[in-house]
């Protein structure tokens, strides 16, 4: 049985350890994970510890239950609470159900109250996970899901974002059935733009009309995105293109005659594999673009009105994109694999100067694109090399640029993975910086750090720990006690003065942080100090 994460609150010690022994945690279906004296210690507990259910005492010091039951409710929205108290009073039932908690139990609590409000807070723990994984639910919402998805990953193919071994699985996973030896992209385009009606009602009538012609004579998958239609067809040979542009032409005429608008069809190159559909994309992308030109309501083909693709690069967009991510996220093998693709790539057919060229070009741009992204130099980047590109790539030939290139995307890499530790140090010293500035302010708290830092709190909170050592929460107590024991020893200011000076407004709250860290009161802790320096003397 899954157990479930318990914090008790409350500020009486003989309190907490009553109801910890009161009833059989276990047996509940419930593990004891902490205990706390009061509302704020609960809080940062909450923060360090995976909680499911909170049982807390109204009356505390520094943060009341009720005070306590909101904070938790903001932020940890499912965690659920439990609250006790000694008054009978309706203002603090009604607050308590207004915040949401399950419970709100009168003092004394026996076994029986505390069981049976756990046992009802279990099973509505059990029932929401259980809705999480139900299976039926989930394969349910999957399926309704799945035509969306489909969408998704099919963009994601097309934008570049998506390809490779990670594409061809999620093809697989989506069951889409997009195996064919020869692939091209269109978009389709309808000019509404005077219509006073809802471009986007037109856009998904098009979009019906395409799948209703082109259902039994091609194979396809069509898609409405932003105001376009764009159809993939799955092509057994390279000369079936000429009937994608007779019937990509026949739903252009048609689109006149039923929808009154001016249809225009653009298409890019036929391509032998997924991967390549995002050229063959982008070239659809280009053609389209031609309807200013040439006019709209016809097909725009990109073999027709742009040079012979045997002028084009023979390296696809992803193979580039693939070797960025490399140099950024993977290792040495990794990026040898992804320059060995590439350079595979050119050696599968004679290619001009001018293509050499132009390859050369497009692939020095990528690298500087990742070098100028963290403020590198040409010269840290290409070494010697840098800023004479005409005459390297005349020098070298493909295999003698595969080595150059191992060599330049390894000290790139080893560069960029240093750059990120010294950004990483960079963040934490201006976090340590600012803490150490505003450490007397009582509303510090990391949200407000985070934005003076323009830097998430998720990833504030990774970083920052990773480096530390300790939370934001345990370094600024740290902090703030380490001034305050540097007050203690060289003021004669009371404890209350010193608590505010170092961000505690509540003087109590100090002398129970300082206790609990040092295992002393403030006052104590400054009377042995003097004690000792008076018996030195």
């Amino acid at each position: 049985m899954e157990l479930y994460n318990v914090l008790l609150v409350d500020d009486e010690a003989d309190v907490l350890q009553a109801m910890k022994k009161k009833i059989d945690w276990e047996a509940l279906g419930f593990c004891l994970a902490g205990t706390a004296e009061n509302g704020q210690e609960a809080l940062e507990m909450a923060e360090q510890l995976h909680i499911d259910v909170v049982m807390t005492d109204i009356k505390m010091p520094y943060m009341d239950g009720l005070t306590l039951c909101k904070n938790l409710k903001q932020s940890y929205r499912n965690m659920k609470v439990i609250i006790y108290s000694g008054f009978d009073d309706f203002e603090f039932a009604r607050e308590a159900v207004h915040l949401e908690a399950e419970e709100y139990l009168l003092k004394p609590i026996s076994a029986g109250d505390m069981e049976a409000a756990f046992s009802k807070v279990r099973k509505k723990l059990d029932q929401e996970y259980d809705e999480y994984r139900n299976l039926n639910r989930l394969s349910e919402y999957y399926r309704k899901s799945l035509p969306a998805m489909r969408e998704q990953l099919v963009m994601g193919i097309l934008e570049g974002r998506i390809a490779g071994e990670r594409a061809r699985t999620m093809i697989e996973t989506y069951e889409m059935h997009l195996d064919a030896p020869f692939y091209a992209v269109s978009t389709l385009y309808m000019d509404v733009n005077s219509r006073e009606e809802s471009p986007q009602l037109f856009m998904l009538s098009l979009k019906d009309m395409v799948q209703d012609y082109l259902h039994d004579r091609l194979r396809f998958f069509s898609t409405a995105f932003l105001d376009q239609v764009i159809v993939i067809f799955m092509l057994g040979d390279k000369e079936e293109i000429d009937q994608v542009l007779y019937h990509l032409d026949q739903i252009c005429k048609m689109g006149f005659r039923v929808l009154k608008s001016a249809v225009t069809a653009a298409v890019g190159q036929v391509c032998a594999d997924t991967d390549a559909l995002h050229t063959s994309y982008e070239e659809a992308v280009n053609a389209m673009e031609y309807r200013s030109i040439l006019g709209s309501g016809q097909v725009l083909y990109i073999n027709d009105i742009e040079p012979s693709p045997e002028e084009n690069i023979p390296v696809t967009e992803y193979e580039f994109q693939n070797l960025v991510r490399a140099v950024k996220l993977g290792n040495r093998d990794e990026t040898n694999a992804a320059i060995t693709q590439i350079m595979d790539s050119i050696r599968k057919g004679p290619i001009s100067p001018g293509q050499y060229q132009l390859f050369f070009m497009e692939l020095l741009s990528e690298l500087m694109k990742i070098g100028r992204a963290y403020k590198l130099h040409p010269n840290q980047i290409f070494g010697e090399h840098a800023g004479s590109w005409q005459e390297l790539y005349r020098m070298i030939t493909v295999e003698e640029l595969e080595g150059w290139l191992q060599e330049v995307c390894t000290g790139l890499r080893h560069m960029l993975r240093h750059e990120r530790r010294d950004s990483a140090a960079r963040l934490t010293e201006r976090a340590r910086a600012y803490i150490e500035e505003h450490y007397k302010e009582n509303d510090l708290s990391a949200d407000s750090l985070c934005r003076c830092l323009n830097v998430s709190a998720a990833y504030f909170s990774t970083i920052f720990k990773r480096e530390v050592g300790m939370s934001f929460v345990a370094y600024l107590t740290k902090i703030r006690l380490e001034h305050a024991l540097e007050l203690l020893r060289t003021t004669e200011d009371k404890t209350y003065i010193i608590a505010s000076r170092v961000g505690y407004m509540e003087p109590n709250y100090f002398s129970y942080v300082f206790k609990k860290q040092y295992g002393i009161s403030p006052s104590k802790y400054r009377a042995e100090m003097f004690a000792k320096e008076k018996n030195t003397d």
